[in-house]
């Protein structure tokens, strides 16, 4: 089965910028493996402005909060672009798929543990704990998709908690995080999306290995 059928469904991927982008980065040479490889520093940059930002006064937690958020976005532009520049402009490796998926699992885990430690340092108790589970829920996710591919079948994108939509969560809770304390919180934001995400990376983990029970019934 081809990575182009393996990819997962981006509107963004047709947008003009993106296709500049690619193309502005294919033209200088730029590997995808390299891309892929930026999106865990941008993510140790994340993971590091959300436990930073706990120990500040409120206005500069507020801007490493919204720096925590862009570097969300900065992420997943990352994990857009190099598909793109593979597959698109045919610069793919034979190493591609380990770079396409690992370093997502380790993005995964700095933006979501390091959240649960900024709203621990920020005086909820036991919010690490819920980074940590989010983080154990997103890789899960992606194991049993990849555990059905390995298996021949297609790659079960489904939610409700996919990496969109936990990185899509985590980047309006870092955002609204950062005017908290306008309302008397600080930290509460975080963890309740940390909260939100792990129960719903439990259920997207349910819904993909019933997909795959299914298939592996049907195919039988």
């Amino acid at each position: 089965m081809s990575e182009v059928e393996n990819r997962r469904p981006l509107k963004s991927r047709d947008k003009a910028w993106a296709r500049r982008a690619a193309a502005l980065l294919a033209r200088a040479g730029i590997a995808p493996n390299a891309v892929s490889a930026m999106s865990m520093v941008f993510a140790g940059i994340g993971a590091t402005l959300f436990v930073v930002s706990a120990g500040e006064p409120d206005a500069i937690r507020g801007a490493l909060l919204v720096g925590a958020a862009l570097s969300i976005q900065a992420r997943l532009l990352c994990n857009l672009l190099d598909g793109m520049v593979a597959v698109e402009h045919v610069k793919g490796s034979p190493s591609g798929p380990i770079w396409n998926e690992l370093p997502d699992r380790f993005a995964d885990l700095f933006f979501l543990v390091g959240a649960g430690y900024a709203a621990a340092r920020a005086g909820i108790a036991h919010a690490e704990i819920a980074g940590w589970l989010a983080g154990a829920g997103a890789v899960l996710t992606a194991y049993v998709r990849e555990l059905g591919r390995g298996l021949g079948f297609p790659a079960d994108f489904s939610g409700p908690m996919a990496k969109p939509h936990r990185m899509a969560l985590l980047t309006a809770a870092s955002v609204v995080a950062a005017f908290e304390p306008l309302w008397g919180w600080r930290g509460q934001t975080l963890a309740i999306a940390l909260a939100i995400i792990a129960l719903g990376t439990l259920v997207t983990v349910a819904r993909r290995t019933r997909t795959l029970a299914r298939r592996l019934k049907e195919r039988k």
